[in-house]
Protein backbone atom coordinates (compact mmCIF):
# COMPACT_ATOMS: atom_id res chain seq x y z
CA UNK A 1 0.00 0.00 0.00
CA UNK A 2 1.19 3.51 -0.70
CA UNK A 3 2.03 5.64 2.32
CA UNK A 4 1.05 9.29 2.67
CA UNK A 5 4.66 10.19 1.85
CA UNK A 6 4.55 8.05 -1.35
CA UNK A 7 1.30 9.71 -2.41
CA UNK A 8 2.83 13.13 -1.86
CA UNK A 9 5.87 12.17 -3.96
CA UNK A 10 3.58 10.93 -6.75
CA UNK A 11 1.64 14.23 -6.71
CA UNK A 12 4.90 16.19 -6.77
CA UNK A 13 6.11 14.09 -9.73
CA UNK A 14 2.93 14.84 -11.69
CA UNK A 15 3.28 18.56 -10.93
CA UNK A 16 6.91 18.50 -12.09
CA UNK A 17 5.88 16.78 -15.32
CA UNK A 18 3.36 19.54 -16.05
CA UNK A 19 6.03 22.15 -15.34
CA UNK A 20 8.48 20.33 -17.64
CA UNK A 21 6.00 20.32 -20.51
CA UNK A 22 5.23 24.01 -19.95
CA UNK A 23 8.93 24.92 -19.96
CA UNK A 24 9.57 22.88 -23.13
CA UNK A 25 6.72 24.71 -24.87
CA UNK A 26 8.03 28.08 -23.69
CA UNK A 27 11.53 27.29 -24.95
CA UNK A 28 10.20 26.26 -28.37
CA UNK A 29 8.13 29.43 -28.62
CA UNK A 30 11.09 31.65 -27.69
CA UNK A 31 13.32 29.87 -30.21
CA UNK A 32 10.71 30.41 -32.92
CA UNK A 33 10.35 34.09 -32.01
CA UNK A 34 14.13 34.49 -31.99
CA UNK A 35 14.40 33.01 -35.51
CA UNK A 36 11.50 34.85 -37.10
CA UNK A 37 11.96 38.29 -35.52
CA UNK A 38 15.79 38.32 -35.34
CA UNK A 39 15.61 39.18 -31.61
CA UNK A 40 18.43 37.80 -29.46
CA UNK A 41 16.74 35.74 -26.73
CA UNK A 42 19.68 33.41 -26.08
CA UNK A 43 20.10 34.42 -22.42
CA UNK A 44 16.42 33.85 -21.65
CA UNK A 45 16.44 30.51 -23.50
CA UNK A 46 19.60 29.42 -21.67
CA UNK A 47 18.03 30.25 -18.29
CA UNK A 48 14.89 28.28 -19.11
CA UNK A 49 16.93 25.31 -20.33
CA UNK A 50 18.90 25.25 -17.09
CA UNK A 51 15.65 25.30 -15.12
CA UNK A 52 14.30 22.53 -17.35
CA UNK A 53 17.36 20.35 -16.70
CA UNK A 54 16.96 20.86 -12.96
CA UNK A 55 13.28 19.88 -13.05
CA UNK A 56 14.01 16.81 -15.16
CA UNK A 57 16.74 15.75 -12.75
CA UNK A 58 14.45 16.15 -9.72
CA UNK A 59 11.71 14.23 -11.48
CA UNK A 60 14.15 11.50 -12.45
CA UNK A 61 15.70 10.84 -9.04
CA UNK A 62 12.37 10.99 -7.20
CA UNK A 63 10.48 8.68 -9.55
CA UNK A 64 8.18 6.16 -7.89
CA UNK A 65 7.86 2.53 -9.12
CA UNK A 66 4.65 3.52 -10.90
CA UNK A 67 6.49 6.34 -12.66
CA UNK A 68 8.97 3.76 -13.96
CA UNK A 69 6.09 1.66 -15.29
CA UNK A 70 4.73 4.70 -17.15
CA UNK A 71 8.17 5.44 -18.63
CA UNK A 72 8.61 1.81 -19.72
CA UNK A 73 5.32 2.03 -21.65
CA UNK A 74 6.01 5.39 -23.30
CA UNK A 75 4.93 5.39 -26.94
CA UNK A 76 8.28 6.89 -27.98
CA UNK A 77 10.41 4.36 -26.10
CA UNK A 78 12.87 2.59 -28.44
CA UNK A 79 11.95 -0.93 -29.51
CA UNK A 80 13.92 -4.07 -30.34
CA UNK A 81 14.22 -3.10 -34.01
CA UNK A 82 15.57 0.35 -33.06
CA UNK A 83 18.37 -1.22 -31.02
CA UNK A 84 19.14 -3.86 -33.66
CA UNK A 85 19.57 -1.09 -36.25
CA UNK A 86 22.04 0.70 -33.97
CA UNK A 87 24.15 -2.16 -32.61
CA UNK A 88 24.33 -4.51 -35.63
CA UNK A 89 26.43 -3.89 -38.73
CA UNK A 90 24.29 -6.54 -40.43
CA UNK A 91 20.98 -8.20 -39.58
CA UNK A 92 18.92 -10.74 -41.52
CA UNK A 93 15.41 -11.33 -40.16
CA UNK A 94 13.90 -14.82 -40.29
CA UNK A 95 10.18 -15.55 -40.29
CA UNK A 96 7.85 -18.36 -39.31
CA UNK A 97 7.78 -21.27 -36.88
CA UNK A 98 7.59 -23.96 -39.63
CA UNK A 99 4.33 -25.10 -38.10
CA UNK A 100 1.59 -22.45 -38.23
CA UNK A 101 2.85 -19.08 -39.41
CA UNK A 102 4.83 -15.95 -38.60
CA UNK A 103 4.23 -13.77 -35.55
CA UNK A 104 5.32 -10.14 -36.11
CA UNK A 105 5.28 -9.46 -32.34
CA UNK A 106 8.57 -11.36 -32.09
CA UNK A 107 11.49 -10.34 -34.31
CA UNK A 108 14.35 -12.76 -34.81
CA UNK A 109 17.32 -13.40 -37.04
CA UNK A 110 21.09 -13.45 -37.48
CA UNK A 111 23.13 -10.36 -36.76
CA UNK A 112 26.73 -9.22 -36.59
CA UNK A 113 27.94 -7.15 -33.63
CA UNK A 114 31.50 -6.05 -34.40
CA UNK A 115 33.18 -9.37 -35.25
CA UNK A 116 30.65 -11.52 -33.41
CA UNK A 117 27.96 -13.49 -35.23
CA UNK A 118 24.88 -13.69 -33.00
CA UNK A 119 21.25 -14.70 -33.06
CA UNK A 120 18.96 -11.88 -31.92
CA UNK A 121 15.36 -12.35 -30.77
CA UNK A 122 13.07 -9.75 -29.21
CA UNK A 123 9.54 -8.56 -28.63
CA UNK A 124 8.45 -5.80 -31.00
CA UNK A 125 5.62 -3.46 -29.97
CA UNK A 126 5.77 -1.19 -32.99
CA UNK A 127 5.63 2.61 -33.19
CA UNK A 128 2.63 4.03 -35.00
CA UNK A 129 -0.93 2.76 -34.56
CA UNK A 130 -1.02 0.49 -37.62
CA UNK A 131 2.34 -1.05 -36.76
CA UNK A 132 1.26 -1.69 -33.16
CA UNK A 133 -1.90 -3.43 -34.36
CA UNK A 134 0.06 -5.55 -36.84
CA UNK A 135 2.46 -6.58 -34.10
CA UNK A 136 -0.34 -7.13 -31.56
CA UNK A 137 1.23 -4.53 -29.23
CA UNK A 138 4.17 -6.84 -28.56
CA UNK A 139 2.02 -9.66 -27.13
CA UNK A 140 3.17 -12.87 -28.85
CA UNK A 141 1.10 -15.82 -30.04
CA UNK A 142 2.39 -19.40 -29.65
CA UNK A 143 3.96 -19.30 -33.11
CA UNK A 144 6.09 -16.37 -31.94
CA UNK A 145 7.62 -18.45 -29.16
CA UNK A 146 8.02 -21.42 -31.51
CA UNK A 147 9.80 -19.16 -34.00
CA UNK A 148 12.08 -17.97 -31.19
CA UNK A 149 12.87 -21.55 -30.17
CA UNK A 150 13.58 -22.54 -33.79
CA UNK A 151 16.13 -19.72 -34.02
CA UNK A 152 17.66 -20.61 -30.65
CA UNK A 153 18.17 -24.23 -31.68
CA UNK A 154 19.72 -23.00 -34.92
CA UNK A 155 22.06 -20.75 -32.93
CA UNK A 156 23.14 -23.72 -30.80
CA UNK A 157 23.84 -25.78 -33.94
CA UNK A 158 26.15 -23.10 -35.33
CA UNK A 159 27.57 -22.06 -31.93
CA UNK A 160 26.23 -18.48 -32.01
CA UNK A 161 25.55 -16.54 -28.80
CA UNK A 162 21.87 -15.62 -28.34
CA UNK A 163 20.77 -12.05 -27.53
CA UNK A 164 17.17 -11.46 -26.47
CA UNK A 165 15.34 -8.17 -25.95
CA UNK A 166 12.33 -8.23 -23.63
CA UNK A 167 9.53 -5.71 -24.07
CA UNK A 168 6.03 -7.10 -23.57
CA UNK A 169 3.15 -6.69 -21.15
CA UNK A 170 2.64 -10.45 -21.49
CA UNK A 171 1.82 -13.19 -23.96
CA UNK A 172 -1.44 -12.82 -25.86
CA UNK A 173 -4.28 -14.43 -23.94
CA UNK A 174 -6.93 -14.64 -26.67
CA UNK A 175 -8.87 -17.81 -27.44
CA UNK A 176 -6.94 -18.50 -30.66
CA UNK A 177 -3.62 -18.33 -28.80
CA UNK A 178 -4.87 -20.81 -26.21
CA UNK A 179 -6.20 -23.09 -28.96
CA UNK A 180 -2.75 -23.19 -30.55
CA UNK A 181 -1.02 -24.03 -27.27
CA UNK A 182 0.19 -20.81 -25.68
CA UNK A 183 1.07 -22.41 -22.35
CA UNK A 184 2.84 -25.36 -23.99
CA UNK A 185 4.86 -23.06 -26.28
CA UNK A 186 6.12 -20.93 -23.38
CA UNK A 187 6.76 -23.97 -21.20
CA UNK A 188 8.71 -25.65 -24.00
CA UNK A 189 10.88 -22.54 -24.36
CA UNK A 190 11.67 -22.51 -20.64
CA UNK A 191 12.73 -26.16 -20.80
CA UNK A 192 14.77 -25.89 -23.96
CA UNK A 193 16.46 -22.60 -23.07
CA UNK A 194 17.63 -24.07 -19.78
CA UNK A 195 19.51 -26.76 -21.75
CA UNK A 196 21.09 -24.69 -24.54
CA UNK A 197 24.87 -24.90 -24.69
CA UNK A 198 25.52 -21.38 -26.03
CA UNK A 199 25.43 -18.21 -23.88
CA UNK A 200 22.12 -16.35 -23.70
CA UNK A 201 22.22 -12.63 -22.87
CA UNK A 202 18.97 -10.80 -22.17
CA UNK A 203 18.23 -7.08 -21.97
CA UNK A 204 14.89 -5.83 -20.64
CA UNK A 205 14.31 -2.66 -22.65
CA UNK A 206 10.74 -1.79 -21.62
CA UNK A 207 8.11 -3.91 -19.95
CA UNK A 208 8.90 -7.45 -18.88
CA UNK A 209 5.59 -9.04 -18.03
CA UNK A 210 4.78 -12.58 -16.88
CA UNK A 211 5.58 -15.75 -18.83
CA UNK A 212 5.38 -13.69 -22.00
CA UNK A 213 8.72 -12.18 -21.00
CA UNK A 214 10.23 -15.31 -19.48
CA UNK A 215 9.50 -17.23 -22.69
CA UNK A 216 12.65 -15.66 -24.19
CA UNK A 217 14.31 -14.73 -20.89
CA UNK A 218 15.92 -17.88 -19.39
CA UNK A 219 19.44 -16.51 -19.73
CA UNK A 220 22.97 -16.62 -18.43
CA UNK A 221 22.89 -12.86 -17.89
CA UNK A 222 19.98 -10.44 -17.54
CA UNK A 223 20.43 -6.68 -17.78
CA UNK A 224 17.74 -4.03 -17.51
CA UNK A 225 17.58 -0.51 -18.78
CA UNK A 226 17.22 1.78 -15.80
CA UNK A 227 13.58 2.66 -16.46
CA UNK A 228 12.40 -0.78 -17.51
CA UNK A 229 10.31 -3.09 -15.32
CA UNK A 230 10.24 -6.87 -14.91
CA UNK A 231 7.59 -8.80 -13.00
CA UNK A 232 5.43 -11.90 -12.83
CA UNK A 233 2.29 -9.91 -13.65
CA UNK A 234 1.28 -6.40 -14.65
CA UNK A 235 0.45 -3.90 -11.87
CA UNK A 236 -3.14 -3.76 -13.15
CA UNK A 237 -3.41 -7.55 -13.02
CA UNK A 238 -2.03 -7.76 -9.51
CA UNK A 239 -4.30 -5.03 -8.18
CA UNK A 240 -7.28 -6.79 -9.75
CA UNK A 241 -6.37 -9.98 -7.88
CA UNK A 242 -5.29 -8.52 -4.54
CA UNK A 243 -7.50 -5.45 -4.25
CA UNK A 244 -10.33 -6.46 -6.63
CA UNK A 245 -9.75 -3.10 -8.27
CA UNK A 246 -7.43 -2.58 -11.25
CA UNK A 247 -7.32 1.17 -10.59
CA UNK A 248 -5.08 0.56 -7.56
CA UNK A 249 -2.11 -0.27 -9.75
CA UNK A 250 0.02 2.45 -8.13
CA UNK A 251 -0.28 0.71 -4.77
CA UNK A 252 0.49 -2.63 -6.42
CA UNK A 253 3.70 -1.27 -7.95
CA UNK A 254 5.18 -0.55 -4.52
CA UNK A 255 4.64 -4.14 -3.40
CA UNK A 256 5.86 -5.82 -6.56
CA UNK A 257 9.57 -4.84 -6.49
CA UNK A 258 9.57 -4.57 -10.28
CA UNK A 259 12.12 -1.80 -10.85
CA UNK A 260 15.69 -2.42 -11.98
CA UNK A 261 17.12 -1.31 -8.63
CA UNK A 262 14.85 -3.66 -6.69
CA UNK A 263 15.62 -6.62 -8.93
CA UNK A 264 19.38 -6.03 -8.83
CA UNK A 265 19.23 -5.93 -5.04
CA UNK A 266 17.26 -9.19 -5.01
CA UNK A 267 19.74 -10.89 -7.33
CA UNK A 268 17.20 -11.45 -10.13
CA UNK A 269 19.15 -9.41 -12.67
CA UNK A 270 22.87 -8.90 -13.13
CA UNK A 271 23.26 -5.32 -14.34
CA UNK A 272 21.48 -2.00 -14.75
CA UNK A 273 22.22 -0.05 -17.94
CA UNK A 274 21.84 3.65 -17.21
CA UNK A 275 19.51 5.83 -19.23
CA UNK A 276 19.99 9.52 -19.99
CA UNK A 277 17.92 12.22 -18.35
CA UNK A 278 14.47 11.93 -19.88
CA UNK A 279 14.82 8.16 -20.53
CA UNK A 280 16.18 6.10 -23.43
CA UNK A 281 14.21 7.90 -26.14
CA UNK A 282 16.16 11.10 -25.45
CA UNK A 283 19.47 9.58 -26.57
CA UNK A 284 19.05 6.34 -28.48
CA UNK A 285 22.65 6.39 -29.71
CA UNK A 286 24.11 6.51 -26.19
CA UNK A 287 21.84 3.77 -24.81
CA UNK A 288 22.49 1.58 -27.87
CA UNK A 289 26.23 2.06 -27.44
CA UNK A 290 26.02 1.00 -23.77
CA UNK A 291 23.92 -2.07 -24.67
CA UNK A 292 26.41 -3.02 -27.38
CA UNK A 293 29.32 -2.63 -24.98
CA UNK A 294 27.60 -4.85 -22.42
CA UNK A 295 26.78 -7.54 -25.00
CA UNK A 296 30.34 -7.67 -26.35
CA UNK A 297 31.79 -7.83 -22.83
CA UNK A 298 29.56 -10.80 -21.93
CA UNK A 299 30.21 -12.61 -25.21
CA UNK A 300 33.96 -12.31 -24.64
CA UNK A 301 33.53 -13.51 -21.05
CA UNK A 302 31.82 -16.74 -22.11
CA UNK A 303 34.40 -17.57 -24.77
CA UNK A 304 36.61 -19.11 -22.07
CA UNK A 305 33.92 -21.56 -20.98
CA UNK A 306 32.99 -24.89 -22.49
CA UNK A 307 29.46 -25.62 -23.67
CA UNK A 308 28.85 -27.72 -20.55
CA UNK A 309 30.10 -24.90 -18.30
CA UNK A 310 27.79 -22.37 -19.98
CA UNK A 311 24.84 -24.68 -19.42
CA UNK A 312 25.82 -25.25 -15.78
CA UNK A 313 26.29 -21.54 -15.07
CA UNK A 314 22.75 -20.85 -16.30
CA UNK A 315 21.37 -23.71 -14.20
CA UNK A 316 23.16 -22.49 -11.06
CA UNK A 317 21.94 -18.93 -11.62
CA UNK A 318 18.30 -19.95 -11.42
CA UNK A 319 18.81 -22.47 -8.63
CA UNK A 320 20.33 -19.74 -6.46
CA UNK A 321 17.58 -17.15 -6.97
CA UNK A 322 15.68 -16.78 -3.70
CA UNK A 323 18.06 -18.94 -1.70
CA UNK A 324 19.06 -16.14 0.66
CA UNK A 325 15.76 -14.27 0.91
Amino acid sequence: MQTREDNQISIETEERQISIETLENNIRQLEDISKTSKIDLSDKIKTLKQKLDTLKYESYIKSTPYDRVVISRDKDRPTTVDYIDKICSMFIEFHGDRFFGDDPSIVGGIGKIDSNNVTIIGHQKGHDTMDKIRRNFGMPHPEGYRKALRLMKQAEKFNRPIITFIDTSGAYCGIEAEERGQGEAIGRNLLEMSKLTVPIITIVIGEGGSGGALGIGVSNDIAMLENSVYSVISPEGLSSILFKDSSKSKEACDAMKLTSKDLLKLGIIDKIIDEPLGAAQKNLDKVSSDIKEYIIERINYYKKFSSKDIQSLRYDKYRNIGRYF
